[in-house]
């Protein structure tokens, strides 16, 4: 492969939107294992909750994905393939990403927390704002200009 294809390569996997319209492979070798990869995050992503026993098999399937991918990604940046191969990898990569996105935020949300959380980062946006208008630094002190 040449190295303007591995970069165009590496782009494509590093883009922001690039699991918009990606599928979740069907089936992948993950840390050695062939797993069922779609039917798996479809399957978890239909409960309405996780029970505590099968929240650990989802967070341990979510580190082997992790480590699959910074596998792939070494390979990809720096592995002797073809341009086919790269391209395999680069999708391979893609479809883990969307499955990470699936198995990301499950489960019932914290209302509570999420206004909490709200509220503190909006008081604390509030009161940047109100030294730099006043001119005041992180210490309180005027800014000399």
């Amino acid at each position: 492969m040449q190295e303007y294809e591995r970069k165009q390569l590496l782009e494509r996997v590093g883009r922001e939107g690039a699991t918009i319209g990606a599928q979740i492979p069907e089936e992948i070798d993950v840390q050695g294992e062939r797993v069922e990869l779609r039917d798996f995050v479809f399957e978890i992503k239909r409960r309405e909750t996780i029970p505590s026993g099968e929240r650990e098999r989802v967070e341990q399937a979510k580190r082997n994905l992790r480590r699959e991918r910074i596998e792939r990604m070494d390979r990809l940046e720096e592995g002797e393939i073809s341009r086919e191969e790269g391209e395999r990898i680069a999708e391979s990569i893609i479809g883990i990403d969307r499955a990470l996105e699936g198995l990301q935020n499950l489960g019932p949300a914290d209302v509570e927390a999420e206004a909490k959380a709200q509220e503190i980062a909006d008081r604390k946006r509030w009161t940047r704002f109100m030294r730099q208008a006043l001119g005041m630094d992180e210490e309180n002190t005027p800014n000399r200009r």
